[in-house]
């Protein structure tokens, strides 16, 4: 028997409320903060995140999906949002309107890696980017926004978590000061550490082994070695968060796991231990359109993964609203009735009511079970009896309560009904 390939999932009928919900919230905060929805292809050049998110980095030397197309060309499952969106950003010329232009997309993202909780190989995001503007006002109403999608979804209890990276001006000076440290605990570290030490040591305070983490403790820190325009743009921005009343905590060793960040970088974090990782994060990264050949153009951005938010709204037991229900259930006994039940369902539909009649040859007893199985509010009942009279059963499925109508009026009846249970 087949099944879904190892870290993909399908998202059975009984969980899509939950997706719906997070998918309805995103879309208003990104309305009330002026974002446009933009749906990019499941599939992009390989070459567009090699470029963006560097060699050196876990998601091009291990997690990508590639493949050659029948012409050729080498083609990447796409593995995050945000390159995907400057990609389209450049190619209908979007740096034609007025700056800064804010989009937002919703989507499946790629990674092999080891599936384990919160951590799938499809997985989907929720992101946002603001492009063209390098005012760190941007990047406060950019946190900002991803608090109050947090808390719009019910969620509490968790930090943000901010630093400063600097830029390809200060940078290089930081991470030769790292290298120096780190050399010294060269035959300490992990094997993913001796890598990143020659290839992209930003990452080595990223890692979550132990002994990494220990040794990171005593490194250098980044603050220390701002120019003064990262330094002045990282002191503007917690002035403004500090303006908005969002607080942050300074995280000196936060780093982002993909090379094309510059300057602020900021992950929300749970406070509970249990939690599976950061609910989200973001930052800035000014250098990437260029690196994908247009001009310097500056930019910030946020990014949550869905099935992350819905393991921490179960464990915050967050409820939301259940789904509507089959408004009205017709059963039938008979073929007369059984053709009189299709019109009538389909009568009902053409007025907004929801409805689900019978199929086949079952029961009465057995269709009123499906009938409370589909949580209807009400069923109507037509046999033999009803089509001499022209005439049907009315049964509230909460109270028990059976009475007769006329056929004609049915639709009427119900509607009725909605309409006074919706006021």
């Amino acid at each position: 028997m087949y099944k879904a390939p190892r870290g993909m999932s399908d998202i059975l009928p009984s969980e899509q409320p939950l997706w719906r919900y997070i998918e309805e919230k995103a879309a208003s905060i990104c309305h009330l903060y002026g974002y446009h929805l933009l749906s990019t292809p499941v599939v992009e050049d390989a070459g567009l995140f090699t470029h963006a998110v560097a060699d050196g980095t876990d998601i091009v030397d291990k997690e990508m999906y590639t493949f050659r197309d029948r012409g050729g060309q080498e083609l990447a499952l796409r593995p995050e949002g945000t390159a995907p969106v400057c990609r389209a950003y450049l190619e209908h010329g979007l740096f034609n309107l007025p700056q800064p232009v804010k989009l937002y997309y919703i989507g499946a993202s790629f990674r092999y890696e080891r599936p384990q909780a919160g951590r799938y190989r499809q997985h989907h995001q929720f992101g946002f980017e603001a492009i063209g503007d390098a005012d760190p006002l941007l990047d406060a109403e950019t946190i900002e926004m991803a608090q109050r999608f947090l808390f719009s979804l019910g969620l509490r209890g968790f930090t943000i978590h901010l630093n400063s990276i600097g830029c390809k001006t200060c940078r290089p000076r930081y991470i030769a000061a790292l290298k120096q440290y780190y050399s010294r605990f060269e035959r300490h570290l992990c094997q993913d550490c001796r890598n990143r030490l020659q290839r992209n040591p930003l990452r080595l305070l990223d890692c979550k082994k132990s002994h990494c983490q220990e040794i990171a403790e005593s490194a250098p820190k980044i603050t220390a070695f701002l120019c003064d325009d990262c330094r002045t743009h990282f002191e503007q921005l917690q002035e403004y968060l500090n303006a908005l009343n969002t607080p942050f905590s300074l995280n000196y060793r936060l780093v982002r796991g993909l090379d094309y960040y510059t300057r602020t970088v900021f992950e929300i974090q749970p406070q509970e231990e249990t939690s599976q990782g950061a609910l989200g994060g973001g930052g800035r990264y000014d250098n990437l359109i260029e690196t994908l050949g247009g001009k310097s153009i500056p930019a910030v951005g946020f990014a949550a993964g869905i099935e992350r938010l819905i393991a921490n709204l179960h464990e915050q037991r967050v409820n939301i609203s259940p789904p509507p229900h089959t408004f009205v259930f017709i059963a039938y006994l008979g073929a007369e009735a059984k053709g009189e039940a299709l019109k009538l369902s389909s009568l009902l539909r053409e007025q907004g009511i929801a409805t689900t009649a019978s199929t086949g040859d079952k029961s009465l007893k057995s269709q009123l079970k499906q009938a409370n199985a589909h949580g209807s509010n009400y069923t109507i009942i037509l046999g033999q009896e009803e089509m001499k009279t022209h005439t049907a059963q009315l049964r509230n499925m909460k109270s028990g309560e059976q009475s007769v109508i006329p056929l004609m009026q049915a639709a009427a009846i119900l509607r009725e009904i909605q309409g006074s249970q919706s006021n």
